[in-house]
Formats: structure tokens, C-alpha cells, sequence
């Protein structure tokens, strides 16, 4: 093969997007946690250097998932789902699981704690794309394989329900029918799946009486503003004061210890108090870069008949989609409130380095497809550098 026709080794598109949300991550942390920082640990930039030292060992570890060729995640996809399973229940143990704000979700390390379910949201898609792919026939033409992994999806729901972690359930279930429904299940089979899943949804909300008091809350916020509405209408108050531009970054109020986890599920009021409506819209643009890039390189991978590779790009596409639709939809008062973070932006260990896994895969799709793109017909060449 000449030094022409190399694969490309990294996607530039992916590489500039995900450059800018880190270093939008890194002024927003450093911006919205300097005070709680200096109150909790007599130092403001405890946070700060944390997260860089998680950037770090993410892009480490990155580096290293990428030189791993997708066939061996394909490969070995079934150990890591029951490993995922595994450390759902281990993370239910009193005396090794460890309880923040009354969740049940982390793995301590002594230096580290790990949050299982990042860990989970990455592996689930790792085997339902196996999956998929293994099983492709029976899922475009009948009922029972299209079936199969959505009693699996109810089995991690039960495990994540206890922990509590309604919000990754969702993240998670919405990618396993977006992966379904491009896989080609049969529309009325969707449909039914669809209205099962949305009916369990509800049920789930409304039988919870702190979910249900969420439910109620989003709606009107003003009317508990110093009850179970506070987050939110703290939320919204920074938003009004940012304006079109901004109060200018470091000048945010709201992160005064007016409003709770500035700097991990609330960071985006906080970016939109600092840096506007206009700041607020450039990130998410920047998210639609990097997000409609990872569902391109899904295609090309497909156009090389590599299906398993568009698979699991497709899915972590959408299991990143849907977790900043759900964050900038939480901040902003539309969707009920979750403990999710927004990907890249967000202070966090466990969500970071994960994060920074699941882009070294995409990464190395789009490295093996570019360099399978060489090798097939003119025709299919051209369909290929169309996406």
C-alpha cells in the first residue's frame, strides 16, 4: 500500500469538536467550582486539577483502546455485558458499593470511584451491536429476535431502578430502540415495543413518589421554587440573567451556592449565565459537528460492509445524543430533572474517561473504514467518500 493510499488515521472533524468541548469543559469547571472548592477543600482549584488529570488519563487510555482493532470488541462483546451485569449487582452490596446523595452507583478505589453505569452505557451498546449483527434475519423478519434483547434491557432496568438511576435507564433505552429501529425490526413490532416501553416509563414515574414529584415540578417550577422546584428555577434564573451574551465568564451568581451541582449536572445554566444565548448555541452546534460526524462514519462503515463497526458507532452516537439532549432539556426546564451529565463538559472522573473510551472507538471505525475503503470497487468508493 503507497503513502497515497494510507488510511486516514484519525478523523479531523471528530478531533477539532472534541478539542473545543474539552477546553470548554476545563473554563466551565474551573469557572463553576472555584467557590464550592474553595469552601469544601480551602483551595479553588481542587476541581480543576482533577478534571485535567481525568482529561489525562482519558486521552491515555484513549490512545491505547485505539490501537484495539473492533473485531475483538465484537469478540469479546458477551463477557463485557456480563461483566457490566456483574457490577451493577456488585454495586447493590452495602459494604462495596458506596451511596452519594443517596444513590447507590459507585465503586470506590480509595483514590478513585468508579460509576458503574458509565461503564454499563458503553458495554450494552458494545453487545447489542453483536447482537444486531448476529441476528440480523431473525430481527427483520420476525418477532421473538427482536424481542430477545429487550428482556436483557429490562433486566439492567431493574438493576439500575435500585440503585436509583432512572436517567441512565432512559439514556439506555432510548439508544437500544434506535439501534433496533435501524437494524430494521418490523414497524408494527417498533410500535408495540415503543408503547410498552413509554407505558413502563410512566408507570415507573408516577408509582415513585420523588419521580413523580419531578414530573410535577418541570411543569411549574415557581410554584415549589424553595422545594422540590429549586434546582430548576435556579436553573432558569441563571439563563435570565445571561441574556443574548453573558454576565462574562467567572461572573456567574447562580454558582454562589445558589444553585446545587454547578459544575456537574447544572454546568450548562451555568454556561449559558457566563457566555449568553450565543455561547449556549455555539456549544451545541459544536455537539451537532461531532455528533452528525459519528453518525456519518456509521455510514461509511456500513458502505465497507462493515456492520458490526456501524453498529456500535451508531450507538454510542446515540447514547451521547441523547444524554446532552437530556442534560441542555433538564437545564432549560423542558424534561424533568436527572442526575446526568453533560458528555465532555461536565466535572466527573467516571463519565470523562469513559467518554474518552467510547470517541477512541469511534476514532478507530473510522481509521479501519477509511482504510477499507481502499480496497473495494470505483463504485462503491464513490458511495463511500459521498458520507
Amino acid at each position: 500500500m503507497t503513502a497515497k493510499n494510507q488510511p486516514v488515521l484519525i478523523d479531523k472533524w471528530l478531533i477539532v469538536s472534541i478539542s473545543v468541548l474539552l477546553g470548554v469543559g476545563v473554563l466551565m469547571v474551573c469557572s463553576a467550582s472555584m467557590v464550592i472548592s474553595d469552601k469544601i477543600y480551602g483551595y479553588p482549584f481542587h476541581y480543576l486539577i482533577r478534571q485535567l488529570a481525568y482529561i489525562v488519563v482519558g486521552l491515555i487510555l484513549a490512545g491505547i483502546v485505539f490501537q484495539i482493532p473492533i473485531k475483538v470488541w465484537e469478540k469479546y462483546s458477551g463477557y463485557l455485558m456480563i461483566f457490566s451485569i456483574l457490577a451493577l449487582i456488585l454495586v447493590l452490596v452495602p459494604w462495596i458499593g458506596k451511596s452519594v446523595n443517596g444513590s447507590r452507583r459507585w465503586l470506590h478505589f480509595g483514590f478513585f470511584s468508579l460509576q458503574v453505569t458509565e461503564l454499563v452505557k458503553l458495554f450494552t451498546i458494545v453487545y447489542l451491536a453483536s447482537y444486531l449483527v448476529r441476528f440480523q434475519h431473525q430481527i427483520q423478519q420476525g418477532w421473538f429476535g427482536a424481542l430477545k434483547p429487550m428482556f436483557l434491557l429490562g433486566f439492567i432496568a431493574i438493576l439500575l431502578l435500585l440503585e436509583p438511576d432512572f436517567g441512565t435507564f432512559v439514556v439506555i433505552t432510548m439508544t437500544f430502540l434506535t439501534m433496533l429501529f435501524v437494524s430494521g425490526v418490523r414497524l408494527s413490532l417498533f410500535a408495540l415495543l415503543l408503547t410498552v416501553v413509554a407505558v413502563g416509563l410512566s408507570a415507573i414515574a408516577f408509582l415513585s413518589p420523588y419521580r413523580l414529584a419531578r414530573l410535577t415540578t418541570f411543569i411549574d417550577p415557581w410554584a415549589t421554587q424553595f422545594g422540590s422546584g429549586y434546582q430548576l428555577t435556579q436553573s432558569l434564573i441563571a439563563f435570565g440573567r445571561g441574556g443574548a451574551f453573558g454576565v462574562g465568564l467567572g461572573n456567574s451568581v447562580q454558582k454562589l451556592f445558589y444553585l446545587p451541582e454547578a459544575h456537574t449536572d447544572f454546568i450548562f445554566a451555568v454556561l449559558g449565565e457566563e457566555l449568553g444565548l450565543v455561547g449556549a448555541i455555539l456549544l451545541l452546534a459544536v455537539y451537532v459537528v461531532f455528533i452528525v460526524r459519528i453518525f456519518v462514519l456509521s455510514a461509511k462503515a456500513y458502505a465497507c460492509e462493515q456492520y458490526y463497526a456501524s453498529n456500535l458507532s451508531l450507538g454510542i452516537g446515540c447514547w451521547l445524543c441523547s444524554q446532552v439532549l437530556i442534560n441542555v432539556g433538564v437545564s432549560v426546564g423542558v424534561l424533568p430533572t436527572k442526575g446526568l451529565t453533560l458528555p465532555f463538559i461536565s466535572y466527573g472522573g467516571s463519565s470523562l474517561i469513559v467518554n474518552c473510551i467510547a470517541l477512541a472507538i469511534v476514532l478507530r471505525v473510522a481509521y479501519e473504514a477509511s482504510g477499507a475503503s481502499i480496497l473495494l470497487s470505483p463504485a462503491k468508493k464513490r458511495s463511500v467518500y459521498r458520507v
